[in-house]
Parts: C-alpha cells; structure tokens; sequence
C-alpha cells in the first residue's frame, strides 16, 4: 500500500467517524485506523442504539456530503491537559491520552469548514490529507459492521466496528470489490458447507472442527499422501499421548511464556497433567529412552500430532483459528556437521509438496535473534547461516526478519500466494537451542565425548485444518482430482439403467476411485446440477448404448466431454491422474 493510499484510507475513516457521531449523537469514538485494503472505526454506542449492516448507505451518504463540502484537515498540538480537557467524556480518548509517552507531542486533527470553522476533531498522529477534495466520494465504501473488544481484551467493553475500503479511483474501487465478491465465493466456511465437508458446533465447543464423511475423505487421501513422502524422505513416523504431566512443559519453559495458550491442569492421581498444546516434548522422550550415538544420527521423526490451545472466542474463525487442531509435526536431532544439509534437505522436501499441491508462488521469511533469546551467538550464527545458504540454494525469494526468531532459535517461515494472489503463512523450520539444554539430550560423538544434538522443529502445512482452509479458497472447492471427496459420479439418463450405473460403481470402487451412484428421480440435466455444485469432477453418463457396450460417456466439471470409453479405461485414466497428483482433469 502506497504512503498515499494509506492517508487517503486513514483520513477516510476519520470522516466516517464524523458522519457516525453526527447521524447517532452520543456515540463515543475509540480508533479508527488505515489497514490492509482499508480501514475501520470502532465505537461505543447509548444504550439502546445499534448499528448494523442496513445503516451502512445512510453512514455512506453522510461521507459522501462530508466530503463534498470540502472541509480541511489541520494539524493541532496540544498539551496533556488541553487535550484531555478538549475530549471531556470521552473515555477511550483519555485512556489514549494516558498512554502517549510523556516525550511525545499529543497531537490533534481538525477537520475545519469553508470558513475556517472547527467542526470536528479527533486524537491522532496522523498523517491525512489537507483537503477533503484529495478523497473521491466515488471510491470509498463501507463493508461490514462487527463486534471489538476495546484493545482487544475480552473483559474490556465490547465495540461496535465498521470497516470500509477506499481508493484513489472508482476504478480501483470497483476492481477491488470484484475481488472481495470472488473472496465470498471461495470462503472456505461457505464452501464448506455446500460441499458437506466439515461443520463447527458452538454449543459442544467452540474452535473444534467435526469432519463429514466428504471431508473425511479428503483428509485420508491427504494423510496417506503426507506418510508416503515422509518415508521416501528419510522419516519415521510416531504416535504420542493427547495429555501429559505438567513437569514437561515446566521442563520445556512452555508453562512460563505460554501459559496463557495453554488449558488449565487436570488432576489425575493427585498429579498435574495438561492436554498438550505442542508435540515436542513427547518426541523428546522417545529421544531420551535410548542413548543415542553419532551413527543415529540424523533422526527424523514426523506426528500427525492433535493439539489444544486457548484462543479468544472473537479470533476463531472457521478452519483458519481453531482451539484443537492437528500439527503436520516434525523435529529433526542432527550434529552439527549435519545441519546445513538437513535444512537444505527439510526445505527441498517442504517446496516439493507445496508445488505438487499447485502452489507456484513460494517466498522465504529468514528470522533472527531477537534481543531476548538463550543459547551461545556462535550457535545462532551458525544456524542463521544455514537457514540462508539453504534458501539461496532452492533460489527462493526472500526477506530478513530482523529479531524476529523465537527466542529459542532463528527460523525460516514460508508463505505461499494462493489463486487470488493472497499470501498464507505456512511452513516453518525452527531450530531450538532450548530444549536440547532443559532435557538434557546428549549423543556420544565420534570422539567419545556427550554432546548436545541440534533440534529442528518443522510444522510443513502448519496443520491440517488450516491447510484446508487454505486449499478449499484456493481452489474454491474444484480440487484436483486426486484429493476431491467425490472423484467421479456415475448417472443413470433413467430409473432402467441404476443397476447399469450401481455396476459401474462397484467396479470403480474396487479399483480405489471415490465414486458416487446419482440414482434420484431428477431429470438427466438436474442431475448434472447436482454434480456440478458438487464439483465432481468426472459424470459417468449411462444409458442403453453404455450399458449395452460396457462403456460410460464422460463428462468433465468444466463442460468439457472426454471420449466414450469402458468404465475399466476410465478407472485407468482417473487411476493415473491420482498418481500423477495431477493439478488438470
């Protein structure tokens, strides 16, 4: 977003909070910033007032005439008791007030009239523009309106949000809105649900995911893929405990920086146990059960691991934010010879999965030693640099997070673009110097001598009900062949040709294809319907000719039509898409 984007949006939403505080008198304004493709506003309404979607052209209208008498916006400096003085019982102002370092200028905007005449202000740092006349009142709109906590704290009052987006042209305006419509098409939650795929249920739990049978489907074919390229890459696989006793995440130093992500204790036995909230220190204790040598080394063990964390009710959403998920865990235990080609290896293995999933466009996030962190300088230097020479050797573009590691090690995050061009942080390698130290993990080196192994923590598709979110947006439910829930759908043209088409399926079933019987009394075309909002992506098309020739006429999601050929031809060719992972029907 350009500097001048982001003042028109940030002075845009001052003007919105003018025209709120002039339709509904009494509304007390907390912030209003530029964000990502726009811009919000938060308030306090009287008891009583609500505001929702339907306000949203009469808030608009207001902007737009705002705009229009094109006031100035001025800068103002004041001192704490001016200022404090000027937003006399506006709670959220003063509280911001409060805050503003005592070195720092409090400064104030003024939104003023033709004839210099102060008809609004607000607390802000600014930038804005100087006139109303650098906003075009065609390229703003308001959005959506939603719920806030002040500060984003859950026990502080609840707000009322309205977000908008604006432009420098009404062109860009619209391009932009287009996007958002394609954006609703694809939402995972909406695809979701008319796919049959998943559903979440608030009163048993919120944040915790239910797989349908569909979705279910999809998950096997995704699982069996991820362990299949997990022992051709060097890996074993492990299962460990959904709970274990505290002292672990003491160990780990989890219970000191995390605890408010984890969920409280259980008493078993009169002893503390926690529902895990990571894998680590599991795969920790099988490392620790046999005493380990240079030979064993590189150890790469990979769990489809279930864990809990608290989230805040108002960040879940759908499949992205959940409380219970299950991690795509690996911790790799090297020497430190080992390193640099494990990385190099651990990133080779994490793009090729991502392409085979039609991922292109792949960027590397190289983070540092933040000011607070643990473990010797010559160890992060050496781990930073085989981040970044393993990076440079896959030519994958990238970007230097100063400070921004963990404070138990540097690390890689990759973020992939998805089919709207939106980037979704997924991988990451991470390594620990932590652990190692806190559970006191050795190896007998080639000289006799106990060392500490380096540990690598790599989460590939981060977790699986992320990962699905991701994928159903970026492919807006129409998914490759080779993970789509229903592969094919065999269709009778008439009640006489279901045992024909039950045939079909039962063969096709046994040559492993995820296949359908559309049997209902519907007509031949609402049949296809049905198929289609399904996005299956083959119909099978049966009827006298077919029957009597052992063949299926077939036709693709898209339209198009394949050759007439037997239904074991078809299972050879849906066969052979499914092995080749192929992204094309």
């Amino acid at each position: 977003m350009s500097d001048k984007l982001e003042t028109i949006r940030h002075s845009v939403s001052h003007i919105m909070a003018q025209a709120v505080t002039t339709l509904f008198p009494g509304a007390k304004c907390a912030i209003g910033p530029s964000i990502e493709n726009g811009f919000y506003y938060d308030f306090l309404f009287p008891q009583g007032v609500t505001i929702g979607a339907d306000d949203l052209p009469r808030v608009e209208a207001e902007m737009k005439s705002l705009v229009d008498s094109r006031q100035d916006f001025v800068r103002v400096e004041l001192s704490r008791e001016e200022a404090k003085a000027r937003f006399m019982g506006e709670p959220f102002k003063q509280e911001l007030i409060d805050a503003i370092p005592a070195k720092e200028t409090v400064t104030v905007y003024e939104n003023r009239d033709k004839e210099g005449k102060t008809v609004w202000a607000d607390l802000c740092r600014g930038p804005h523009v100087a006139n109303t006349r650098e906003i075009n009142s065609a390229a703003f709109k308001l959005l959506s309106v939603a719920g806030a906590y002040w500060r984003g704290d859950e026990k502080q009052a609840m707000l009322t949000r309205i977000y908008g987006t604006a432009f420098e042209t009404p062109k860009d305006l619209k391009a932009h809105l287009a996007f958002l419509e394609e954006v609703e098409k694809r939402d995972h939650r909406r695809v979701g649900k008319e796919l049959d795929l998943f559903s979440v249920h608030e009163e048993a739990g919120a944040g915790l995911i239910y797989w349908h049978p569909m979705g279910g489907r999809m998950r096997v074919a995704i699982e069996d893929f991820w362990r299949q390229e997990h022992y051709k890459n060097g890996y074993e696989i492990l299962y460990t405990p959904h709970i274990g006793k505290a002292w672990l995440w003491e160990t780990s130093g989890h219970l000191g920086f995390y605890s408010a992500n984890m969920y409280s204790p259980m008493q078993i036995d009169k002893q503390d146990y926690i529902i895990k909230p990571m894998n680590c220190p599991f795969h920790i204790m099988i490392y620790k059960n046999s005493g380990r040598s240079y030979r064993d080394l590189p150890l790469r063990w990979a769990e489809l691991g279930t864990v809990y964390r608290y989230e805040r009710s108002g960040v879940l959403h759908g499949l992205l934010r959940v409380r219970g998920f299950t991690q795509d865990d690996a911790h790799i235990f090297c020497t430190p010879e080992q390193m640099e080609s494990e990385i190099i290896e651990v990133l080779r293995f994490s793009l090729a999965i991502w392409k085979i999933f039609g991922f292109k466009e792949i960027k590397a996030y190289l983070a540092t030693r933040p000011a607070e962190s643990v473990g010797e300088q010559e160890r992060w230097d050496a781990a930073t640099e085989s981040l970044r020479k393993a990076v440079e050797k896959e030519g994958l573009p990238y970007e230097l997070d100063e400070g921004g590691g963990a404070f138990y090690g540097p690390k890689i995050d990759l973020k992939i673009k998805d089919a709207l061009g939106r980037e979704w942080q997924m991988t990451t390698i991470q390594f620990d110097f932590n652990e190692p130290e806190r559970f006191d993990m050795t190896f007998v080196d080639s000289d006799g001598k106990r060392k500490r192994p380096y540990m690598i923590h790599r989460a590939l598709l981060g977790s699986l009900e992320r990962f699905f979110g991701v994928l159903i947006e970026h492919f807006g439910g129409a998914f490759p062949v080779w993970i789509a829930p229903e592969q094919a759908a065999v269709i009778p043209v008439g009640a006489d040709f279901a045992p024909y088409a039950r045939e079909v399926a039962r063969g096709l079933k046994e040559r492993g294809i995820r296949v359908t019987v559309e049997d209902s009394d519907e007509r031949l075309n609402a049949k296809i319907r049905a198929c289609q909002t399904r996005k299956v992506p083959y119909m099978l098309v049966v009827g006298q000719k077919e029957a009597e020739s052992g063949s299926v006429a077939v036709r693709c999601r898209d339209g198009r039509q394949l050759d007439t050929m037997t239904a074991s031809a078809f299972a050879g060719y849906a066969a052979q898409k499914t092995a080749e992972k192929s992204l094309e029907l």
